[in-house]
This record gives C-alpha cells, structure tokens and sequence, in this order.
C-alpha cells in the first residue's frame, strides 16, 4: 500500500505534465513552443551545434595560423571550423541567430542543409536570409505557423502597404503596390480567394486611396465593400464603359508629369520627375487601385459584337498594366481560372502581372499560368494544396522567389464595416462619380429611454 501511494504521489503530477504537454502541443502548439519546445530545442542547439554543422559539411578546414595556436597552447585535436555563431535570439515562433559564414561557404550551403538542422534540432523547419556578404540569418520555426494563422504584433505601415497573410517562416506577408505594381491572384470556389481580397480592401480602405471595382458576378463580392469603393461595375457592359475612363484619367495624369517636366533653368533636380510619386504633394493625384474579380468573365463572348467588346477590353486592361504604374494606378486581378484559352491577350497581360498568388485550383493549367513562368518548382506546391486548408497559397514574385502563406480568418461583416467607417476617406474623383456605387442608408437606431414611462393613473 506504501509502494502505491509513493507511485501516485510521483506518477501522478508526471502523467498529469505529460498529458498537458501533449493537450497544449495539439491544440495550443504556441503555449507548447514557449514552455517546452524552446528550451529543449535551444539546449540541443548548444550541445551539439559543432557536430551537427560537421555532419552537414559545413566546416572547413582550420586556418595555420589556427592549426599552430592550437598545438602551442593545447594538445587538442584541431577539428574543422563550423561557421561562427550569434546570439540565440528566441521568438514566440521559433529561435533567430545570425552565422558568420567560413571562408569558400555561400547562403546555399547552409540552405541545402535546412532539413537535416531541422531534424537535429527538433524544430518544425529551418531558413535561411542572407544579410550581406559572408552573413546570413537563421530563423528556426517552431511549430506549423500556417495551421492556426496569428499575424506578428509589429506589423509594416506605410501608404499602399497591407499585411495580408501569414509566411511560413513566421514573418507577414506585405502586398506593397508600390515595389508589385500588379498582381495575379487564382484561386478556385472555397480556396480563400475571397478572404486574400478583403484583407487587401479593407487594409487600403484605411489609406488615401481610390477603390475601384469590377465584379462580373453581380457584385457579390465587392458590393459589400461599396461605401469606401469609388466606382463599382458589376457586369461587362458597365466594365466597358469604366476601363475607358480610367484611361483617360491615367493620360491626364500623364500630361500632368509632362508639364512638370517641362524643365526650367532654375528648377532643382530632385523635382524632375518621371511619376507622380516626384510631384509635390499638393499636386500629386491620389492613387487608384483596382480590383478585377472573376476576370474570365471579361474574355467570355456569346456574339460578335460581345467579341469586339472585349477585345476592347482586354486592351485596355493592358494598357493599364503597362502604363498605370507612374501614374499611380496599379491593378489587383482575381479569377478561378486563367489560361490562355480565354482568348487573345491573355498571356500578354499576365506578363504585366508581377505579383503572383496561388490558392488551391482545380487544375494543374492554372497554377502553371500563374507561376510557371517566374518559379517553376512552386507549380508543385500549389497542386498539393487541400481544401481543408483554405486561405492558404503560394505566392511568387518575378525574382524567382516563393513561399507559402496563409490569411487569417476575417469575416465579411467585419470587412464591410471597416469600409462604412473609412469611406470619408474616400477621394473625390470626377470623372468616376457616374460609377459611384449606391450606398443603402443605415437606420439610425433611437437610444433606449433611461427610465421607463409609467401609465397615469385615470
């Protein structure tokens, strides 16, 4: 009975702590991290950081001057050089530190390596950043960031800058239109395409932006968004008729840098300039972004006339991608399905499309349209994609880079409150007040009456 009462009195709290680590790394892998995973992983870091760089072939071999030192002081063995560690700089998602690489290494070494550092270290993956010449960041991740989407607490700011998604290194992912201009988002019915659009609406409903909109699809998706949208078409023959506006707001904006560029003797070389972002701030127009939702529906004809129509289209839409940029308007095109059966013109404006963003497709055409052509391995990456996984993609830029990112969860009824609150900070452009899209009025609800009338007695 002695035996028993001493093996529940100890028994007890270790099954009680082990069940508890496995309940917080199943549900709550952060609290996991935090109380169990850092420390273990950053103590197998320290005891075994020489040999495992050894095992991966990241040593070299000791300098002379070295091999002598060693010899006159010691009589150790003289063992190869890993690469030179940093400071352990420990996050909620991981562990940081920074490698002074050893002679004849290059990033893609270490890079080659990341999966074997991840095993050894117990951690869920391993990256490499380089830093400058000789110098790159080591960011080791925990846990799987992308299962449950928590954006960092310190986030970019900046006008046109919107963090949008979670990175699978932990870091967020900023959509910034002024270094992407344009971008390419696919995704099919359910995959998060929607969720990816309103964290872009809403994070640039905030800014001194101009929202435009063309929604094929009835305005379903970007109705919702219409007090902050500055013009809104919901079919192709609407779209017809805004695409020619936008172009000659972009030449007018056009004439005004070519006026500012008719140079004088006296004026400053930091004023010439070959867009608005040069013009001095009272006189700099505001920026446009539009957003292209169900962009298939604009190559779709049934008639020759609708052919003619969107061929017009189409030019224009490339027009845009061409030339927007130095006039601050840049475009974000959406669609289920992009290829180049849908018609002429298709693969040339994707080729203006910088930015690219894969969710789970239905095909393997698409994702190749969206990022074969700038990274081909990410093809792969965006097929394996599950529907049980929405809101999660790959995205690419013309760099070659790619990663995958997840956006968190963001209801449509926050989005389109976001936009009510925001939109006295929508800017007043004329020429597309035809387009401004009718705003319902919300009834204004009369305050309860602090103290209950009571009937008069007859």
């Amino acid at each position: 009975m002695t035996d028993l009462a001493a093996l529940l009195e100890v028994g007890g709290p270790v099954a009680a702590l082990g069940g508890g680590a496995a309940y917080a790394r199943a549900r709550h892998p952060g609290v996991y991290w935090s109380t169990v995973g850092l420390p273990v992983s950053t103590a197998r870091l320290l005891g075994s950081y020489s040999s495992v760089m050894e095992a991966c072939g990241l040593t070299v071999a000791p300098s002379r001057l070295r091999v002598l030192a060693v010899k006159a002081t010691t009589r150790r063995e003289v063992r190869p050089v890993p690469p030179r560690r940093g400071i352990i700089r420990p996050t909620t998602t991981g562990l940081r530190l920074r490698l002074r690489l050893a002679p004849g290494q290059e990033p893609a070494d270490v890079a080659a390596s990341a999966e074997r550092l991840r095993h050894a270290w117990g951690v869920h993956a391993v990256y490499v950043t380089p830093v400058k010449p000789g110098v790159i960041d080591l960011r080791l991740v925990g846990f799987d960031v992308l299962r449950k989407v928590r954006m960092p607490r310190k986030l970019p700011a900046g006008l046109l800058k919107v963090p949008v998604a979670l990175r699978e290194d932990a870091t967020a992912f900023v959509r910034d239109y002024r270094t992407v201009p344009h971008g390419l988002t696919l995704g099919a019915t359910l995959s998060g395409k929607s969720m990816y659009l309103r964290h872009l609406i809403t994070g640039l409903a905030r800014q001194p932006v101009a929202l435009v909109g063309i929604d094929c699809k009835r305005g379903v998706e970007l109705a919702p968004f219409a007090a902050r949208l500055s013009a809104l078409a919901t079919d192709p023959e609407q779209a017809a008729a805004l695409l020619p506006v936008l172009i000659e707001e972009m030449e007018d904006r056009y004439d005004l840098i070519k006026a500012r560029q008719g140079i004088a003797p006296d004026t400053p070389d930091e004023e010439i300039t070959s867009d608005i972002w040069g013009l001095p701030e009272h006189e700099r127009p505001v920026p446009v972004v539009l957003f292209v939702d169900e962009v298939a529906e604009l190559f779709l004809v049934a008639t020759k006339k609708d052919e003619q129509r969107r061929d017009e289209m189409v030019t224009q839409l490339i027009r845009l991608a061409q030339l927007g940029r130095a006039a601050g308007i840049y475009l974000e095109i959406c669609g289920q399905r992009f290829g180049a059966e849908l018609g002429k013109g298709a693969t040339m404006l994707r080729a203006q499309l910088t930015g690219r963003v894969c969710h789970r497709v239905n095909d393997e055409a698409s994702a190749k349209m969206a990022l074969g052509d700038i990274a081909p391995e990410a093809v792969a990456a965006a097929c394996a994609i599950a529907p049980e996984q929405p809101g999660l993609a790959v995205i690419g830029d013309a760099s070659g880079g790619w990663s995958r990112v997840r956006t968190p969860y963001l209801s449509l009824a926050e989005a389109a409150e976001t936009c009510h609150t925001s939109a006295h900070l929508a800017p007043d452009l004329p020429a597309l007040q035809p387009f401004r899209p009718a705003v319902p009025v919300r009834p204004v609800k009369s305050p309860a009456p602090v103290v209950r009338p009571q009937p008069t007695a007859g």
